[in-house]
C-alpha cells in the first residue's frame, strides 16, 4: 500500500476512533476546494437519526450528526442538509420496478461513502431528486473528503452514483425491449426498457468526487452511470472530479445533460455505448494538470459486441471544451475516439492540451469510418489545438482507411490551430468567438442559441461557485476584485478584475488578481480630477487587444513599485495564457505629466496632444511628478492605436524629474522603447530589447538623465532601428528649451536586420543636444553605422563642444556616418573627444551583454548626484548584474 493512503487511512481510523470518544473538540480541516456546506467548527450537535437511517459515529471536525443509510429505500425519503449522510454498501432506491421511490436531496447536502464499496443507486422506476443550487450544490464524496484528507491525486475512495432507467439499448432485442434486462456495472441492477422518455428524476448542481472503486474485480464504477436513462431526466450542472474509471458513461438511453464538468478523471472522462442518443451541451473536460493518470476525454463506441447493433449510438453534442494533460503510459491523455461502430454529432468543440498530450481525434474502425463517409458523424466549427492534432484511421494490418485530417478539414468550419484559451475561457482574440454554428436553429431547439465555440463565450464562467478544483485559493487572501475594477472570466487562472474608461478615485492593484485592461483605461481627468493607481509588487497587467492602454493623465500618478523578484508585468493576453507572442498585441503605457515642452509656447496653457489619443500634456512644473515605476516590465506591446500611430512601450510625455523611474524594461515593441516628448524625468537601470523601431526616442526639448540601458535588439535579426534616435524638434529644429539630456553607461547592441530602416546605434539630429559618457556601441556585420550626427543644428553644437561624447568604445563594421563641420568628420570628432577608441573585434568588448572592454569610465557622479560612479563603461558587468532576476529576453 502507497504511503500516502497508509497515513490517510491511520489518520481517517484515529479521526473516527476519537470521535466516538468524546473527541468533539478535535478539528480536522475538512476543505478541500470548492463548497463544505457551511460546517464550521466546535461540537456536533445532539441529534436523532430519521428512522430510515441509524445514527453514526460523529466526524471528527464536522459539525452536523452523522447517519448512515443502507440497504433498499422503497419509501420516499429527505435528505437534509443538517446532517451528514453515510453510505454503507450498495445502497439502493426502490426494487427493480418494484416498491419504487424517490430519494429527495437538499440544497448543500453531504453524502459519502466510508469504503469502496460504498455507493447509490437508483433502480428502474424509482427516482432521485438531488437539485441543489449554485450555491449550494450537492456533494457525493468520500470518508477522506469528509475529514479534509484527499487531494489532487485522490481516487477511488468510495463508489459511485448509478441511474439505472428503462430507456432502449441495442444490448436488448429491440422487438422485445419491454422485457429488457441488461445487468449493469457493479452488480448495480438491470436496466434498458422500452420507453425513451423515462424519468429518472433530476441531478442539478451536484458533485460527485473521489470516487470510482473496483466495485469487484476489474470493475471499476464510473462517477456517474447513466444506464437506460430517458430524456425525461434532468441533467444540469453536474462534475465528477477524481474519478478512477470514467468521469460519465452513457450505456443506451436518451438522457440529455447541459452544464457537465469532468475533471482529474483516470480513464476517460465521457464515455458512451449500447445506443446512447442524447444531446450534451455546455461540457468541460479537464485532464488533471498534475499530469496524473488520463485517458481520453471521449470514448464513444456502439456496441462492442456487434458494432451494427441498432439503435445506433448517435448522441448531438455542442460546446464542448477539453483540456487534456502530458501523461504518457499504456493509455495515454487524448481528446476524442469514435469507434466500434458509433456515429455522433459533434459541433462547436475545443480540443487541446500541452506538448505530449496524445492525439486530439481519432476515428477507428471501418464501421465508424463508413459513418464519417456517410454523413453519420458530423464534426463541425470546431479548433483542434493540440501537437498531433488527428489520427489517421487503419485497419487491423496498419492499412489507412480514412485520411482523417482531410476529412476534418473538409468538414465546415473547421480550424487546426492556436484556439487561444486562457486555462479553458477564449481570450478575447480567440477564433473560438463568434465563428461558432448556431445549434438552436439548425440542428436542435433543445439547444441553447449560441454563436461560440468551446464551452464558454469569453464573459461568462459558468462554473463559479458549484464546482471543486477549478478556481483554487491564491494564497494571498484576496478573495473579491478591489474597488474600482470588476470581476471578469478567468484566463490566467487566478482571479482576473477589469479596469475599464477613466479612474477618478485611488485604486490599489493588489496582489492576489491579475488585472485586465478594457480599452484605454485613463487614470484621473486632465487636470482636474486626480487620482492614483497603486500597483503591487508581482502584479500582471494585460491588454486583450491593441486598443487596450494605460494612461496616467496629467494631475495623477501610478505608483507601480515591484521588487527584483516579484516584478510587475504590463503584457498581452497571448503572453498570460502561454501563446505565441509578439510585438503590438496590445497598446502600452503612457505617462502625461505638467513639466515644459518646446511644443508650447504658453506653458501655462499648454495642452499638447499626445500620440494614440492618450490625452493633452506639457506645462511649467519641470519638478512635476507623475509617481514612480520600478521594476516594472512592459512586453508585446506597440499596437496602432489609430492610423500610422503606433504607442511605444512607455511613453513619457511632459513628464517632470520628480517622477521616479528605476528598473524598468521595454521588450518586443512594434515602435519605440521608450519615448521622451519634453519633461525633465530621468531613469536608472533601463532594459530595452527586441524593440522595433528605436529604443530611446527623445523629442520637443526633453533634459532628464538616464544611466545603465541596456540595449539589445532581437537576436533573431528580426525588426530594429536605432539604439537612441535623438531629435530637438522636427517642426522647429531651434525650438526652446533644447533637448538636452545627459545619458551614461549605455550598451547598443545591434542585429543584422536591413529594411527601410536598419539596425543602428546613435542618430543625433533635429538640433538635439546631449551629453553622452560610457558608451559601448557594438554589433555584428550587417548592422548599421554605429554613430551620425545629422542636421546643422545638432553638428554645430558638436563642433562647439557643447554636444558630447566621452569614455565611450564603439566596435562596429561600420563604426561612424557622416561629418559635424565641413573639413571634420564624426570619425574625427569622436575620437578627439576624452577617452573614446574604435574597436575593430566586438568579441573583446562585450561578452553578451557584459563589457569586458577595461576604458576608463568617467565619474559621472561628478557631473551630477543622480549618478552613481562606475568603473566600467556600457551598462552591465559581470560584478554588477542588475538586470538578473527580474529582466526578460536577455538570454539569447
Amino acid at each position: 500500500m502507497a504511503l500516502r493512503n497508509f497515513l490517510k487511512l491511520s489518520a481517517i481510523a484515529s479521526a473516527l476512533v476519537l470521535a466516538g470518544c468524546g473527541g468533539g473538540d478535535i478539528n480536522i480541516d475538512t476543505g478541500s476546494g470548492g463548497n463544505d456546506g457551511g460546517n464550521g467548527g466546535g461540537n456536533p450537535p445532539v441529534s436523532a437519526c430519521p428512522a430510515f437511517a441509524t445514527e453514526a459515529a460523529a466526524l471528527a471536525g464536522v459539525t452536523t450528526p452523522v447517519c448512515e443509510i443502507k440497504g433498499v429505500i422503497t419509501s420516499d425519503v429527505t435528505l437534509t442538509a443538517n446532517i451528514a449522510w453515510a453510505l454503507s454498501g450498495k445502497v439502493t432506491v426502490g426494487n427493480d420496478n418494484a416498491n419504487s421511490a424517490t430519494l429527495t436531496i437538499q440544497p448543500g447536502t453531504k453524502v459519502f461513502g466510508k469504503s469502496g464499496a460504498d455507493y447509490l443507486v437508483v433502480a428502474r422506476g424509482s427516482k432521485i431528486q438531488a437539485v441543489g443550487t449554485a450555491t449550494n450544490p450537492i456533494i457525493m464524496t468520500s470518508v477522506n473528503d469528509m475529514l479534509g484528507l484527499s487531494d489532487d491525486e485522490s481516487a477511488a475512495e468510495w463508489g459511485g452514483l448509478v441511474l439505472l432507467g428503462k430507456a432502449p439499448t441495442n444490448k436488448c432485442n429491440a422487438a422485445d425491449l419491454a422485457n429488457c434486462q441488461v445487468e449493469a456495472e457493479g452488480e448495480a441492477g438491470p436496466y434498458g426498457g422500452a420507453n425513451p422518455d423515462d424519468n429518472s428524476g433530476a441531478l442539478k448542481y451536484v458533485q460527485v468526487r473521489y470516487a470510482g472503486f473496483e466495485v469487484i474485480p476489474d470493475n471499476e464504477l464510473n462517477g456517474i452511470t447513466f444506464a437506460g436513462v430517458g430524456r425525461g431526466t434532468t441533467v444540469e450542472y453536474i462534475q465528477v472530479h477524481n474519478n478512477l474509471d470514467d468521469g460519465v458513461e452513457f450505456f443506451g438511453g436518451t438522457v440529455d445533460a447541459k452544464y457537465v464538468v469532468l475533471t482529474g478523471n483516470r480513464d476517460d472522462s465521457l464515455d458512451w455505448a449500447d445506443g446512447w442518443t442524447g444531446r450534451m451541451q455546455h461540457v468541460l473536460i479537464r485532464h488533471n494538470p498534475n499530469d496524473t493518470k488520463a485517458n481520453r476525454a471521449i470514448e464513444g463506441d456502439n456496441q462492442s459486441g456487434n458494432f451494427t447493433a441498432e439503435p445506433i449510438s448517435k448522441p448531438q453534442i455542442s460546446n464542448m471544451t477539453i483540456i487534456g494533460n502530458n501523461f504518457d503510459g499504456e493509455d495515454d491523455s487524448e481528446g476524442i475516439l469514435l469507434r466500434a461502430g458509433t456515429a455522433a454529432e459533434l459541433y462547436n468543440v475545443v480540443v487541446t492540451g500541452p506538448a505530449n498530450m496524445g492525439e486530439c481525434f481519432d476515428i477507428n474502425s471501418q464501421e465508424s469510418v463508413d459513418n464519417a463517409n456517410s454523413g453519420e458523424i458530423v464534426f463541425r466549427n470546431s479548433i483542434l489545438d493540440c501537437a498531433e492534432p488527428v489520427k489517421n484511421a487503419e485497419d487491423d494490418a496498419g492499412n489507412e482507411i480514412l485520411d482523417t485530417a482531410a476529412w476534418f478539414s473538409a468538414q465546415p468550419n473547421n480550424l487546426v490551430g492556436d484556439a487561444l484559451l486562457g486555462g479553458y475561457i477564449p481570450a478575447p482574440n480567440s477564433p473560438a468567438l463568434a465563428n461558432g454554428y448556431n445549434v438552436a436553429n439548425e440542428v436542435n431547439g433543445w439547444f441553447d442559441d449560441v454563436d461560440y465555440i468551446g464551452a464558454f463565450d469569453g464573459t461568462t464562467d459558468w462554473t463559479k461557485g458549484w464546482t471543486v478544483s477549478l478556481h483554487p485559493e491564491t494564497g494571498t487572501g484576496l478573495d473579491s476584485c478591489p474597488t474600482g475594477t470588476t470581476e471578469v472570466a478567468s484566463l490566467t487562472g487566478n482571479l482576473n478584475c477589469q479596469l475599464t474608461g477613466d479612474i477618478t478615485t485611488n485604486v490599489t492593484l493588489a496582489a492576489g488578481a491579475d488585472y485586465v485592461l478594457s480599452g484605454r483605461v485613463r487614470v484621473g481627468v486632465d487636470n482636474t480630477t486626480s487620482a492614483t493607481l497603486t500597483v503591487a509588487p508581482g502584479v500582471t497587467i494585460y491588454g486583450k487587444s491593441g486598443a487596450d492602454f494605460l494612461v496616467i493623465t496629467r494631475g495623477s500618478k501610478i505608483m507601480a513599485e515591484g521588487t527584483a523578484a516579484n516584478p510587475i508585468t504590463m503584457t498581452s493576453v497571448q503572453d498570460v495564457i502561454g501563446s505565441p507572442t509578439a510585438a503590438g498585441q496590445w497598446g502600452g503605457l503612457v505617462l502625461l505629466g505638467n513639466a515644459p515642452t518646446n511644443k508650447c509656447a504658453d506653458l501655462n496653457n499648454c495642452g499638447i496632444q499626445a500620440e494614440g489619443d492618450a490625452g493633452p500634456y506639457g506645462g511649467p512644473n519641470a519638478a512635476d511628478s507623475s509617481g514612480s515605476l520600478n521594476y516594472v516590465v512592459v512586453k508585446h506591446a506597440g499596437y496602432e492605436v489609430i492610423p500610422d500611430n503606433e504607442l511605444n512601450g512607455i511613453t513619457f510625455a511632459g513628464v517632470g524629474s520628480g517622477t521616479k523611474c528605476s528598473n524598468i524594461q521595454v521588450h518586443q515593441n512594434v515602435d519605440d522603447g521608450v519615448e521622451f516628448f519634453g519633461g525633465s524625468v530621468s531613469c536608472k537601470n533601463v532594459v530595452l530589447t527586441a524593440n522595433g523601431d528605436d529604443s530611446v526616442d527623445w523629442a520637443d526639448g526633453w533634459n532628464g538623465k538616464m544611466q545603465f540601458v541596456l540595449v539589445k535588439h532581437a537576436a533573431d535579426n528580426a525588426k530594429a532601428n536605432r539604439g537612441i534616435e535623438g531629435d530637438n524638434q522636427s517642426g522647429n529644429f531651434t525650438a526652446l528649451p533644447i533637448s538636452n539630456p545627459t545619458i551614461a553607461n549605455m550598451t547598443i547592441i545591434g542585429n543584422s536586420f536591413d529594411g527601410d530602416d536598419d539596425s543602428e546605434g546613435v542618430l543625433l539630429r533635429a538640433g538635439t543636444n546631449a551629453q553622452l559618457a560610457n558608451f559601448v556601441i557594438t554589433g555584428p556585420t550587417g548592422m548599421g553605422e554605429c554613430l551620425e550626427i545629422e542636421s546643422a543644428e545638432s553638428q554645430a553644437f558638436a563642433a562647439a563642444g557643447t554636444l558630447t561624447m566621452t569614455n565611450s568604445v564603439i566596435s562596429c563594421p561600420e563604426a561612424v556616418k557622416g561629418t559635424v563641420a565641413t573639413d571634420v568628420t564624426t570619425e574625427a570628432w569622436f575620437l578627439g573627444q576624452t577617452a573614446n577608441k574604435l574597436v575593430a573585434d566586438s568579441s573583446t568588448v562585450v561578452n553578451g551583454i557584459f563589457t569586458i572592454d577595461t576604458n576608463p569610465a568617467k565619474d559621472m557622479k561628478t557631473v551630477d548626484a543622480f549618478f552613481d560612479t562606475t568603473t566600467f563603461v556600457g551598462a552591465v558587468s559581470q560584478s554588477n548584474n542588475w538586470t538578473a532576476g527580474w529582466a526578460v529576453g536577455l538570454d539569447d
